[in-house]
């Protein structure tokens, strides 16, 4: 034994009284820690319990200082000598083994010459105050966020949420912390938010999707996820937490499991064991609860617009039949869509009744009655209209129980259904009038329904019978195949096939009657498909053509006999792809291009139509569809050897499946001869115009020289009377040559007008017409007595066409007028005509109004005007044909020459379509 363990057994002997009243040391020496200390604080011996907890320090000569084994940043209690300690209590931070902190309480007491310092251990006070603390700012840290959440507007929630898990992982070191909710499907988790620290990694990214990884945990407990157990037990989640170290806090409400706190990269043993699974999941459903209470709100507010805009759109809304006071209530959106006053959303059930349309009361009242019983409502009713010529409004009414016995509640929902209604009247009327027409007809309508890859019969006009003699019964169980000509069966095949594949097909062949005897028939027939491109049925009719088929029976039972009639065609038949690239064309068209048939294939049919031609082509094949495969046309080619020729073009697209355009085949005519003799039927109308207007235009150019007569008069008279001044003789020259520059514009505005027009349309100026127009009218006509009243268009539109064929529309217009006018003031002398010229215009159209007073067109004769060589003009006055022509002219323009009369005379109307912008500058 040492000298100090020999000192501390001699202390230890002592059985005196300490001057506190403390027990004796020998009653506390198994008790805690007691350290035996001489003056300047070094341990001489130690005893009790927790000897051997403490840390081993490195062997000395020297006693060790107690300072020794405190743990650094906790010796401020024991600054200076033992006797500056006594009467103190002593709260020390002691180093244990394996790093451990000992937390010990107690005093000094002199002891002779030795100081006894007595230590008790304080670690489960520590402890739990530790704890409480935390418990403490974990409530402060959930009140804080809560009421954050709760408050925050919803375009700040996002941001609030982030702030908030910052202040949780600041608060407890966590490196990445995230808020999985599920989706809006409810299918599988997503990260709503996440926060990481500066240093840490990124685990998460915001609204990213997690999967249902999380559904396979229980959702009751807090799991800790560590590198031995955790992710080994739960491998779904090493995807989630990248194989790091983490924590899953839950959060449940009446939903069930809502959200998921996830702690990424944190040992929480480490960072937070003062907090216990009661503290994380307070910490869970601070964040969570207030998060999911404003996101539901705010999606049952957006359910709840979206109901409302949906109900005040349809006219329709909800209403419930109140039992105790006999009264319905309605939605606020049904309400007015009824007409009813503002306010007004509850009614008694005899007022409500009343809205009804008198023929539906009385099922109404009967379907309530059962509706209270617990038997669904479905019912379509009409309001009640006072007023005679209003169109009927239907709704839908349906209603259903809720409940039973004094809980039940009668709830239901109106439905405006009017469109729908009017149009299966509509249709209903259609399809009578079809039926009519399918039963008169004189040829044999039928339907045959696709069903895999076959076309079956399963409908046949009521002509049949007369024809053929069978019935559809007689078509079924293959039976159909049988009425058909043994030698026209391949070719009833092929036209099976090239319907599905083409869209619609033309052939004939021979069908037997009950007698035996066969008839050509000549069938037409459509492929339906529905909106995916896909067959439906085919749509057809016979016509019995047996005496205009029986020369030409062997010619179309052979498809090279057939191929032959194509080429020998007279019409231009040919097949091309969408870009225009020819696949096939026959001999006529070969002709006309100058090239061989065999050279045909491979060339591009857009090198003969200008770029405006074939931009207006493309255009066009743009617009066919399965629905609308058809299209014709009139364009214009620029061939070998011709200045320009015109072919009536019809197209019909051949499409797939998947309605996608595949090839296109055409049939064209030459159209030039006929459309060269309608712009000499235009010129002839022009000239005749020109014709027309000698008179006036022959007062347009002798006035001017009427003037240019009297002021050289003047300046003879003046030069023989030697009265001549140089400022005279300028005025006159300079009026003579006004006048000549005047005359000048009226011939050449007449050579112009009287060219023949362009080939192609240009876009234009209607203004300009108006204009043209005037320079060879208004002089003439204002010498006749007529007042013209022409009002500038104010605003400025391109149109397409051709400058002067409007110009001759409005000439032929307006002398029309002026012969009605004058007609009418040699019957009344007071009478005092005029003509008026107005424009208009829309997004689309622009329109040109030609007015006069001469008391109108006589009503009867209204559907007549636009006939050619139709007049109301003497015999030998007029040829009739100006309306006529002018009815062509703006038509050929895409627009529409209309007539009505007014309120003192007829009213001419040019509609003409407007250029768009983009067709200007291309």
């Amino acid at each position: 034994m040492n000298p100090g363990d020999k000192l501390f057994g001699r202390f230890l002997a002592r059985p005196s009284q300490s001057s506190e009243g403390r027990p004796p040391v020998e009653a506390l020496q198994g008790i805690g820690l007691l350290l035996v200390l001489d003056e300047q604080g070094r341990i001489l011996a130690s005893s009790g319990q927790l000897r051997h907890a403490l840390a081993q320090l490195p062997p000395s000569a020297e006693p060790c200082d107690l300072v020794d084994y405190v743990v650094p940043g906790s010796t401020q209690a024991l600054e200076g000598r033992p006797a500056d300690w006594s009467g103190q209590v002593l709260d020390l931070q002691l180093r244990g083994l394996a790093g451990k902190t000992l937390y010990l309480r107690g005093g000094v007491q002199r002891q002779g010459e030795q100081w006894l310092l007595h230590l008790l251990d304080i670690g489960d006070l520590v402890q739990q105050r530790q704890q409480t603390l935390n418990r403490e700012q974990c409530q402060v840290l959930a009140a804080q966020v809560s009421e954050q959440l709760r408050l925050c507007t919803m375009s700040r929630l996002q941001e609030v949420l982030h702030d908030a898990l910052g202040d949780l992982a600041r608060c407890w070191r966590i490196p990445c912390v995230g808020l999985a909710l599920l989706d809006e499907q409810e299918q599988g988790w997503m990260i709503q938010c996440c926060y990481h620290a500066h240093d840490a990694p990124r685990l998460w990214h915001d609204g990213q999707t997690l999967g249902s990884g999380l559904d396979s945990l229980g959702g009751n407990t807090v799991l800790r996820l560590n590198q031995i157990h955790g992710l080994n037990e739960h491998p779904r989640l090493q995807g989630i937490f990248a194989h790091r170290e983490g924590l899953l806090v839950p959060y449940r409400d009446d939903h069930g499991v809502a959200a998921w706190l996830l702690c990424g990269d944190y040992p929480v043993q480490q960072h937070a064991p003062g907090l216990l699974e009661r503290d994380w999941l307070m910490l869970a459903a601070a964040l969570a609860g207030p998060l999911l209470g404003r996101l539901r709100e705010y999606r049952n507010h957006l359910q709840m617009e979206r109901l409302d805009a949906l109900q005040g759109l349809l006219g329709a809304g909800w209403w419930e039949l109140l039992a105790d006071t006999a009264e319905v209530q309605l939605a606020s959106q049904l309400a007015a869509s009824l007409d009813l006053p503002e306010g007004h959303t509850r009614l008694g059930v005899e007022a409500w009744l009343e809205l009804m349309h008198p023929a539906d009361r009385a099922e109404l009242a009967s379907r309530l009655q059962e509706l209270k019983l617990g038997k669904p409502l479905l019912l379509c009713v009409r309001l009640h209209q006072s007023e005679p010529g209003v169109a009927t409004r239907w709704y839908r009414l349906q209603g259903q129980a809720l409940g039973r016995g004094a809980q039940q509640r009668l709830v239901g929902f109106m439905l405006d259904i009017s469109d729908i209604k009017n149009q299966q009247q509509q249709a209903a009327a259609a399809h009578a009038r079809l039926d009519n027409l399918i039963a008169s007809s004189p040829a044999v309508i039928y339907v045959q329904r696709y069903v895999e890859g076959a076309l079956l019969p399963s409908f046949f006009s009521a002509s049949l019978q007369p024809l053929l003699g069978w019935t559809l019964e007689d078509c079924n169980d293959g039976q159909w195949v049988q009425w058909i000509h043994p030698d026209d069966r391949d070719l009833y095949f092929q036209r099976c096939r090239q319907l599905l594949r083409e869209g619609s097909v033309h052939s004939r062949y021979r069908l037997q009657d009950r007698q035996g005897n066969f008839h050509w028939v000549l069938d037409e027939a459509r492929l339906l498909r529905n909106d995916l491109g896909l067959p439906v049925e085919a749509v057809g009719l016979w016509l019995d053509v047996t005496e205009a088929t029986l020369a030409a029976e062997q010619v179309r039972q052979s498809e090279e006999r057939y191929r032959i009639l194509v080429e020998d065609s007279p019409a231009m038949i040919c097949r091309y792809r969408p870009d225009l690239t020819l696949t096939f064309g026959n001999r006529p068209l070969a002709a006309y291009l100058e090239c061989a048939a065999q050279d045909l294939p491979g060339s591009n049919l857009g090198q003969w139509l200008s770029a405006e031609q074939r931009e207006g082509f493309e255009r066009r094949l743009k617009l066919l569809s399965p629905e609308f495969p058809v299209s014709t046309a009139e364009i214009s080619l620029q061939l070998p050897g011709r200045e320009h020729a015109w072919w009536v073009w019809s197209d019909r697209g051949v499409f797939d499946e998947q309605g996608q355009l595949l090839e296109i085949q055409a049939v064209g005519r030459d159209n030039t001869e006929v459309r060269r003799s309608q712009q000499q039927l235009t010129q002839s109308a022009k000239m005749a115009t020109l014709g027309e207007m000698a008179t006036g235009l022959a007062h347009e150019i002798n006035q001017p020289l009427n003037v240019m007569r009297m002021a050289i008069v003047n300046v003879l008279k003046r030069l023989g009377n030697g009265d001549i001044q140089i400022d005279y003789l300028t005025d006159k020259l300079n009026r003579i040559d006004a006048q000549v520059q005047r005359a000048a514009r009226v011939v050449d505005h007449m050579r112009v007008f009287g060219r023949r027009s362009e080939v192609e349309q240009r876009p234009f100026n209607p203004a300009q017409a108006i204009e043209g127009t005037l320079s060879l009218m208004a002089e003439g006509m204002r010498g006749k007595g007529l007042d013209l009243r022409i009002s500038e268009l104010g605003f400025e539109v391109q149109v397409m066409g051709f400058v002067d064929q409007l110009e001759q529309v409005l000439i032929n217009l307006l002398v029309n007028a002026r012969d009605a006018l004058l007609e009418k003031r040699e019957a009344q002398n007071d009478f005092k005509p005029w003509i008026a010229i107005h424009g208009q215009r829309d997004e689309q159209r622009v329109r040109l109004w030609v007015e006069d007073n001469g008391g109108g067109i006589d009503p009867r004769l209204l559907e007549r005007i636009f006939e050619p060589f139709f007049t109301t003009k003497p015999v030998g006055v007029g040829t009739g044909l100006g309306l006529s022509v002018s009815y062509g002219i703006i038509e050929n323009m895409g627009g529409r020459l209309s007539v009505s009369n007014g309120q003192e005379g007829a009213r001419f109307c040019i509609e003409l379509p407007i250029v768009p912008a983009d067709q200007i500058t291309r």
